[in-house]
C-alpha cells in the first residue's frame, strides 16, 4: 500500500450543500469537505459551524444524506452529499 492509498483510507471526501440561511452564512451553496473516517454528522455540523458561525443550532435542523432524511447518528460514507436543512414555514 503506498502513501496515497493510506490517505484514502484515513479520510472521506464529501459534498455539503447549503440552502437558505446556511448558504448565506457559509457564503456558498456547495462545499467539498474531507473528513476523518470516524466523523459523525453531529461532528461535521460542529466543525462547519465553527468555520462559518451559523446562527442556528443543530437542534433546529434536519439532515439529509444523498437526498434522504436521516438521523443524526447515520454514518457518512465517502462521496456522500450532505444537506443541513433549516425549518420552513408555510401554509
Amino acid at each position: 500500500m503506498n502513501v496515497n492509498d493510506k490517505q484514502k483510507t484515513i479520510t472521506k471526501d464529501i459534498t455539503v450543500l447549503y440552502f437558505a440561511d446556511l448558504a448565506d452564512e457559509a457564503n456558498c451553496h456547495e462545499e467539498k469537505v474531507s473528513i476523518s473516517q470516524s466523523t459523525s454528522l453531529n461532528e461535521l455540523y460542529e466543525h462547519l459551524n465553527a468555520r462559518h458561525h451559523f446562527s442556528r443550532p443543530q437542534s433546529e435542523l434536519r439532515v439529509a444524506v444523498n437526498d434522504y432524511f436521516v438521523k443524526w447518528t447515520e454514518d457518512i460514507n465517502d462521496g456522500d452529499n450532505v444537506v443541513f436543512i433549516v425549518p420552513v414555514a408555510g401554509g
